[in-house]
């Protein structure tokens, strides 16, 4: 029994992350709450590499005498130049191991971080057409939300927080007052 408990806090630490170890995606339902979680350890752990995800590769050029600019060649790279590759590459390293082997193989072809982090974003946020329908989707949920029998009350108000934070992670504006009356429509009544 303790080894179960043991492997499900695990399995939930490999999920949400910890201080020390990088929330994992591991399905597209999980998506919105990694994506939240992911940008949060890496600003945490340092903010450069989320800097380097948002910026994207930064190319280290010279410039010649006649002003035209040219990528500079690896052997004259500076010190500084070598520390933006650096944090490049552990920006995408760090994403990388960010994702459940399975979804890693589908992304291998990017090779920056802002690149990996777009794509992510692109394909399990969607297009406009997927959010408005993923919104719809949400919006119809919150109508049928009710007590489901012989749910205790706590199990409902997760329930309904998990829905209404996915409701507003994913753009759907919902007013207070709406939120507390279909809690309290929805509430069984004894």
């Amino acid at each position: 029994m303790e080894s179960q408990i043991m492997i499900s806090h695990q399995e939930l630490d490999a999920i949400m992350g910890t201080t020390t170890r990088i929330p994992r995606l591991l399905s597209a339902e999980g998506f919105p709450e990694w994506k939240y979680r992911v940008e949060k350890y890496i600003k945490m752990k340092d903010f450069k590499i989320w800097r380097s995800i948002l910026r994207g590769v930064i190319r280290i050029t010279t410039t010649l005498e006649d002003g035209t600019v040219i990528d500079k060649q690896v052997e004259n790279y500076t010190d500084d130049d070598f520390e933006r590759v650096k944090e490049q590459q552990k920006a995408l390293a760090t994403l990388t191991m960010a994702l459940s082997p399975e979804i890693a193989h589908g992304f291998r072809e990017y090779t920056s971080a802002k690149a990996l982090w777009e794509a992510l974003i692109e394909v399990y946020e969607g297009n406009e057409d997927m959010k408005q329908s993923r919104q719809d989707m949400l919006r119809q949920k919150s109508n049928m939300f009710n007590y489901v029998l012989g749910e205790t009350l706590e199990n409902q108000l997760q329930r309904f927080i998990t829905l209404t934070t996915e409701m507003s992670s994913t753009g759907v504006m919902v007013t207070r007052s709406e939120i507390n009356k279909k809690l309290l429509n929805s509430l069984p009544k004894s």
